[in-house]
């Protein structure tokens, strides 16, 4: 048995600390969901925070969170592909887009649906990954006003998520910039920029934000209460929102170096031991979770003093020590988990999702943080 819990409270408490924030400053924000990977469960905990807007980069997460709440604006925060252009505009408000071609076909099935497909024109400032080249931003903005059915609703920018390159005030005002120019040679008016996500945060508390950007679009920070900036935690925000349990299904006192001629193991990898290890022992715990469900890096057991020692496919392995704990099969262990190893489990048909609610003991203040 092993399972994920969120922990419904400690999210409320997140999501009300970053609306505080936001409100304060006039910023509007969607909560960007593809870390739920389209969970049932847990979207409707995330639609009971807030259900006007939800990002996410998988349509069919989309189409689950319309199904649970048909006025929720979605948002399909990545280019779309071509061929999905109908299920693009039947499951998602607005749409992420930097390719005339596909904007052709959007436009091509908004009428045919008869609906207004709204867009945000994503422009290259510095991250490499989606954006419009900002020589090209005035032509292709032009040609996309030309289209039927089709709404700019704002631009917005990348940053941090493939280099690494973080945003500050300067790229901030420029993306302002290229705004305005656009508003004033086109004579239309561009609603929002959506110049932030987790890692812009921080810039909010330096007074480096350019007023005109006024929409966010978070993740990481509500989950996982993180300082993406400077990759740190937030004071006043609860970072265990999520807890893996795995069970024990196996403890026996095992030598420290096993026997036999080394081969590779299941990840190519072999092992290499401490001559100094050779003749000891210690109790080892097999529990039911392994390389399938998740990467055993990217937790951490509650329990201080027990080493993770490795995993194969469906078991890892622990080194309980002496075992002081007096832990025995069939006990369960919990796990802190950082944003990949819930990502990994989330898309794991083999952990179980669990939704915990409670009264939490010595609950953290709304409105207090600190993000130095």
């Amino acid at each position: 048995m092993s399972y994920i819990t969120l922990h419904a409270t400690k999210l409320q408490h997140n999501f009300k600390v970053l609306d505080q924030v936001f409100k304060s400053r006039n910023i509007e924000w969607a909560i960007v969901a593809k870390l739920l990977c389209g969970n049932e469960k847990f979207l409707n905990i995330l639609l009971d925070l807030s259900d006007k807007e939800i990002c996410d980069s998988r349509l069919s997460n989309l189409k689950t969170i319309k199904k649970l709440s048909p006025k929720t604006q979605t948002i399909y925060i990545k280019p779309p592909a071509k061929r999905l252009a109908k299920s693009i505009v039947q499951f998602a408000d607005v749409s992420f887009n930097t390719e005339l071609s596909t904007l052709e076909e959007l436009s091509a099935e908004a009428v045919k649906q008869n609906k207004i497909h709204k867009v945000v024109v994503m422009v290259e400032m510095g991250e490499l990954r989606e954006g419009v080249m900002a020589r090209n931003l005035m032509s292709f903005y032009d040609d996309v006003l030309a289209l039927p059915n089709i709404e700019v609703v704002a631009i917005g920018t990348n940053l941090n998520c493939l280099n690494g390159i973080l945003p500050d005030e300067k790229k901030l005002v420029k993306l302002s910039s290229f705004k305005q120019i656009i508003e004033e040679h086109s004579g239309h008016t561009i609603p929002y920029i959506s110049g932030g996500s987790s890692v812009t945060i921080p810039l909010i508390f330096k007074d480096e934000i350019p007023l005109s950007i006024n929409h966010f679009r978070i993740g990481e920070t509500l989950f996982f209460g993180t300082n993406v900036y400077t990759d740190s935690l937030i004071k006043g925000m609860y970072h265990d929102v999520f807890t893996l349990t795995a069970e024990i299904i196996e403890m026996q006192e095992k030598p420290t170096i096993p026997s036999g001629t080394a081969g590779t193991n299941l990840t190519g990898e072999t092992p290499v031991f401490s001559a100094e290890d050779k003749g000891k022992s210690s109790v080892r715990a097999i529990v039911d979770i392994g390389l399938l469900d998740i990467d055993y890096h990217d937790i951490v057991p509650f329990v201080s003093g027990i080493e993770m020692i490795g995993a194969s496919s469906d078991m890892l392995i622990l080194d309980l020590g002496e075992n002081e704990q007096d832990f025995k099969v069939g006990d369960t262990l919990d796990f802190s988990m950082n944003y990949m190893a819930v990502l990994r489990a989330m898309n794991s048909d083999y952990v179980d999702k669990k939704v915990e609610t409670v009264i939490l003991k010595n609950k953290l203040p709304i409105g207090k943080i600190n993000v130095n």
